[in-house]
């Protein structure tokens, strides 16, 4: 089974512009994701709406591809690199979407993925974090997921799910074991082709999130759980955290 990482990378961000370009340790940020990344997995490219993110990938050794800039998300970013590369003879039974905003992106995290599709049942794969925070539990930026007992998600959610009724939401974790879900994902190469085809969903549409489209439509979604957090840049506060994580690496 051969694998291929893709990483979205786009320079447009409310709260930093060019987010793929900052530098952190002298390196832009997408150098570190790439190079990281390109100690667990041999084909990696980058996907891109603007052509200095794209030659800066080139610059470094890298290989990247220019995308439509009107993706809605890093799925259909990562679809379009697939069914190009499909189309030119260069075919991937799974790809890997690596968030282009994590540096430091965890060696365990591609193993868990690639390992998930040991199982031929496998249709899509992501992961997640037990919560351990009530206030993260109640962040509506942090999407939680239930999973069921032969590990598939049921259903995310920016809520805390599931909702304990008997016990005040104060205790809730210790009654619970509450999951976190990091948006990082594998799917196989022909069912990436699926579900950006699909149309936007009911339940999409009401949490604004992508991955309820595919439940809704009868995609499964298996979920690995990992103690190893991840760690994305969303705010300058991030950037500057990983500014004097770098310092400490080189």
């Amino acid at each position: 089974m051969n694998f291929i990482g893709i990483i979205p990378a786009r320079f447009a961000s409310s709260r930093l512009p060019g987010k793929p370009l900052a530098d952190i340790g002298g390196k832009p940020m997408i150098q570190w994701v790439y190079e990281n990344a390109s100690t667990e997995l041999k084909d990696i490219i980058v996907a891109t709406d603007h052509l200095d993110i794209k030659q800066a990938v080139l610059g470094f050794g890298g290989r990247a591809m220019m995308t439509s800039p009107d993706h809605p998300s890093g799925t259909d970013r990562c679809a379009e690199v697939n069914q190009v590369l499909a189309d030119s003879g260069e075919s991937y039974d799974v790809i890997i979407n690596i968030q282009g905003d994590e540096p430091f992106i965890k060696k365990s995290h591609i193993w868990l993925l690639r390992d998930a599709f040991s199982d031929p049942a496998t249709q899509i794969a992501t992961l997640a974090n037990p919560i351990n925070d009530s206030a993260e539990l109640k962040n509506p930026n942090a999407v939680k997921v239930v999973v069921g007992k032969h590990g598939n998600a049921l259903y995310f959610s920016r809520s805390p799910i599931p909702h304990n009724r008997n016990i005040a939401d104060d205790n809730w974790l210790s009654s619970h074991t509450y999951l976190k879900h990091l948006g990082m994902y594998a799917y196989r190469s022909e069912i990436l082709q699926q579900i950006t085809m699909l149309e936007s969903s009911p339940l999409e549409k009401t949490e604004s999130l992508e991955q309820l489209r595919w439940l809704e439509n009868g995609f499964g979604i298996k979920v690995l759980v990992t103690h190893e957090p991840s760690h994305g840049i969303d705010t300058p506060e991030d950037l500057e955290t990983a500014r004097k994580k770098a310092e400490k690496t080189l």
